[in-house]
């Protein structure tokens, strides 16, 4: 240890943060929030027990998912005088480092680590399985080694894949039998070849312990203290392994957040938090509730849309977060006529949102998938905006975009001819998603996005080849990324931006379909698809700015689109923000602006001639009538604009009701029979601002 101090590692931690550093409770679980500083709680605890003697540092594992994560807790470990007697890992680090060792010590020759599993996979896909889906061969076995992994996360056997990955709601391209025959197929040959893979390495280990004594006494004094970062993505695996590390013992402290569960879909299991009593009875449970990043209207509206999510298990559970940081602008809702405008539109909101002597890097666009990106990424760049992908490859980087161009490639004949028939290919006949629905599955959604570049393509060369198109891409879609280490604003999707925070954030397609997504079908997965909205929200520090198209191309279709249902939550803490609401109790102003407009329902029935054969402005007041002369005008031309009839802007009844209550806000606005949440978003602001000049 250095020479920091007991009170030095105490100082500047609010009261939940200073219980969590010294609590004497094992096991330990903290409910740490978006923002709430649980890094610098954990590692603080670890250097605070080492200073106190509480614990042996040598003697110390701490466990994370990434490589980049273990490196930062090492380095703030060492800030805290803590050198370099901390062992900080992944999970399959440092089983590996363990196996090895045994290996050595036992004279037994190693198994060679297989770190080209989709090859080899692909190897194992029946050819007439390979002939039948000919335009994704490339990502069959791509496909096939993510429900593999997916399994063996979940400590699945092949005998048992199909039936558990059937009450999963698994939707591999290919049956589940097949996916079962291979995975089997993938278990013997590795055996017969001597080769383990990254989550062998995990049951290997897991093993040795369970029916070694020796073994296990070994690495159980040699990790005496566990900690575990995101306990909240453990998986079953996992989770198996850390129990047999601990053993009979004690001494675990957690954290991570159940609000930021986002990962069940690749085999994490977030019941190991919520539940973390039943699994270590006698725990203690301390939550961080203070927000340390965002606003406090940017935390309003991320608390209300976490709401509506069911209980996630029988435990205790994190409460919304605490603002500690001064107010900021109220995030807007922005509705576009299509894609193309959505992306125009949020180049031009970044080069809006850039104030003096800032740089690019502190804003970004966010995105729930890849694909979405493609547009944004066209107009930023269009704009002389620098940009970059974070935490994810560009388009041209996705396996199936390669082997999609490949095909163009050795097509015969005009370009016009290939691309038609790679969409052929691609939409399996299917007239389009004139439902509205963006593709099903994301690696669907990136080649859908490239025949969509295709389209735009053949619209600006004359002369159009395939050469020539992936010309155009180099130019059009940077894969390469050139201001990756430079200033540039950030594109990323909602899963990569975790961890990661902007004082400006952009939050784009916010469209059912997308937010959330369209293969989201059970009670879980929508609860996740909310929760990975709220992860994106709480990304942004100052601003947030969210947008949505009401129309959107696929490949080369077309298709109408609707808000996310998300929104709606989103439009009522706003317009209870913009009428003067505290944003730490919004929702009691809300209920107030409620209580007004129900004391006027006598007047809003009378406008409505409920009742009676009246038309429905006939017993409105001198004002009312001034106004619904002018709503009436405004209609009008709103109607003429849009070249639609008159009552699809807004019915008479709805009109009269308006000017009848005279609304204020648009969370009042929203109240009025006839004006839903699409209607709210594209007529709110012009409806309010008539009735203001009205008063």
């Amino acid at each position: 240890m250095g020479d920091l101090g007991v009170e030095a590692l105490l100082d500047g931690l609010n009261a939940s943060q200073r219980a969590a550093v010294v609590s004497e409770t094992n096991p330990l679980c903290i409910l740490a929030g978006a923002g709430s500083g649980k890094t610098r709680v954990l590692t603080r605890r670890i250097a605070y027990r080492a200073t106190t003697g509480r614990i042996d540092p040598r003697r110390v594992l701490t466990l994370t998912f990434t490589r980049k994560a273990a490196g930062e807790l090492t380095n703030r470990l060492r800030i805290l005088g803590l050198r370099d007697s901390v062992a900080a890992g992944t999970f399959h680090a440092v089983a590996y480092a363990q196996l090895r060792t045994r290996w050595d010590e036992r004279n037994v020759r190693a198994p060679q680590l297989l770190d080209h599993k989709v090859g080899f996979v692909s190897g194992l896909v029946p050819r007439a399985l390979t002939v039948a889906n000919r335009h994704k061969t490339s990502t069959l076995a791509l496909d096939i080694t993510n429900e593999i992994e997916w399994a063996k996360a979940r400590t699945i056997i092949p005998a048992s894949y199909a039936r558990d990955a059937s009450a999963a709601h698994r939707t591999p391209p290919v049956d589940l039998d097949t996916v079962a025959s291979v995975y089997e197929r993938y278990e013997v040959e590795k055996r017969k070849r001597r080769l383990v893979d990254f989550d062998d390495l995990l049951r290997l280990h897991a093993r040795d312990i369970e029916t070694d004594a020796a073994y296990a006494a070994a690495v159980r004094w040699r990790f005496q203290h566990l900690f575990v970062d995101e306990f909240q993505d453990v998986n079953p695996q996992q989770h198996a392994l850390l129990r047999r590390w601990l053993g009979d013992r004690d001494d675990l402290c957690v954290v991570g957040d159940p609000n930021q569960a986002i990962y069940a879909w690749n085999g994490a299991d977030a019941r190991y938090i919520n539940e973390f009593g039943d699994h270590f009875p006698g725990c203690e449970v301390i939550e961080l509730r203070d927000n340390y990043r965002s606003s406090p209207q940017i935390l309003a509206v991320a608390n209300a849309v976490l709401a509506p999510s069911p209980r996630r298990g029988r435990g205790p559970e994190l409460d919304g977060l605490r603002a500690t940081r001064p107010d900021g602008p109220i995030p807007d809702i922005r509705e576009y006529a299509d894609d193309e405008a959505e992306a125009a539109g949020v180049a031009r909101a970044v080069r809006d949102a850039r104030a003096p002597r800032t740089s690019w890097s502190s804003q970004a666009v966010l995105a729930r998938t890849n694909a979405q990106t493609v547009l944004i990424e066209r107009a930023l760049r269009s704009a002389g905006i620098p940009c970059r992908l974070r935490g994810t490859s560009g388009l041209l980087d996705q396996p199936e975009v390669k082997a999609a161009l490949r095909s163009l490639e050795r097509a015969d004949g005009a370009f016009l001819v290939a691309l038609r028939d790679l969409e052929d290919d691609v939409l399996g006949g299917r007239d389009g998603p004139t439902d509205g629905a963006p593709p099903t599955g994301e690696r669907q959604a990136n080649v859908e996005a490239l025949l969509r570049l295709g389209h735009d393509y053949l619209a600006v060369d004359a002369a159009p080849s395939t050469a020539g198109f992936v010309g155009w891409l180099s130019d059009t879609v940077r894969s390469d990324q050139p201001d990756h280490g430079g200033d540039a604003v950030d594109l990323a999707t909602f899963h990569a931006a975790k961890g990661l925070e902007w004082p400006v954030v952009h939050l784009v397609g916010l469209e059912q379909g997308f937010v959330p997504i369209n293969h989201a079908k059970t009670r879980g997965e929508l609860a996740e698809e909310r929760r990975l909205f709220y992860v994106a929200l709480t990304r942004a520090e100052r601003e947030a700015h969210l947008s949505w198209a009401a129309a959107r191309t696929f490949g080369s279709k077309p298709a109408r689109r609707s808000p996310s249902p998300y929104l709606d939550a989103v439009r009522q803490v706003c317009g209870a923000l913009a009428g003067g609401a505290d944003p730490v109790d919004w929702a009691a102003s809300l209920a107030e602006q409620r209580a007004a407009l129900r004391a006027q329902k006598p007047a809003a029935q009378k406008a409505r001639g409920a009742g009676t054969g009246d038309p429905p402005a006939s017993r409105l007041d001198e004002q009312g009538r001034q106004l619904y002369d002018e709503l009436l005008r405004w209609r009008a031309n709103t109607a003429r604009a849009s070249a639609v009839a008159a009552f699809v802007v807004l019915d008479n009844k709805t009109l009269a009701t308006i000017a009848a209550t005279r609304p204020s806000s648009e969370a009042a606005l929203s109240l009025v029979p006839g004006i839903g949440p699409v209607k709210l978003n594209r007529y709110g602001p012009a409806i309010i601002e008539l009735v203001a000049n009205a008063r």
